[in-house]
């Protein structure tokens, strides 16, 4: 399997920005993978609707927009669907960008806020989850309104804030085994009829 990264969060930033999209890459990141996890269908076309109403006024984005947020989603989807492994990557601003506490701490707040989103536009509904995902979309909810204040020791607060991260991760992980779609597995054999 090769290995796939996600692109620049800087170059994503620009290409959004420069195509007139109200939305950050953590932003986009975090709504495709609660579509995802909220039941989205691996071949599915319907979240690029979804996506349009949500990020400009239900007008389309331009083709070299639309391509990266395919590529967002085709990764996540593999990361989601691997046999091996609980890999999940969130995109949001890091070392490779050099950003700050403050940074980071915004980017998750974005993206969890967003895969909230993504699990509500998809029409998740949680009426009937589980006890562990119900309380995976609590924690999430409050690490939704997460802050940092300027006045915390920040290396205390930037150790804090990866345990965090693992923690979303480990949060969404949960919700995507309940209500994210499987790849089916095609039978070894063939069926004869």
């Amino acid at each position: 399997m090769s290995e796939t990264t996600l692109p620049n969060y800087i170059t994503i930033v620009t290409e959004l920005q420069q195509a007139g999209l109200a939305v950050s890459p953590a932003e986009l990141h975090g709504l495709l993978v609660g579509m995802l996890s909220g039941g989205l269908g691996l071949n599915d076309d319907s979240w690029q609707p979804l996506l349009f109403d949500y990020t400009n006024d239900g007008m389309g984005w331009p083709q070299s927009n639309l391509a990266t947020a395919k590529s967002l989603l085709s990764f996540s989807m593999k990361e989601l669907t691997a046999d091996q492994g609980f890999e999940l990557s969130l995109f949001i601003p890091g070392e490779d960008v050099e950003a700050d506490v403050f940074e980071i701490a915004d980017g998750l707040s974005e993206w969890v806020n967003h895969f909230i989103s993504g699990l509500g536009l998809i029409n998740a509904s949680f009426t009937k989850a589980s006890a562990d995902v119900k309380e995976a979309l609590a924690d999430l909810e409050e690490i939704a309104r997460l802050g940092i204040d300027e006045d915390d020791d920040l290396e205390e607060q930037a150790q804090l804030l990866e345990q965090v991260i693992e923690h979303v991760k480990a949060c969404v992980l949960t919700i995507h085994a309940e209500f994210g779609v499987k790849p089916t597995k095609s039978s070894e054999t063939p069926t004869i009829h």
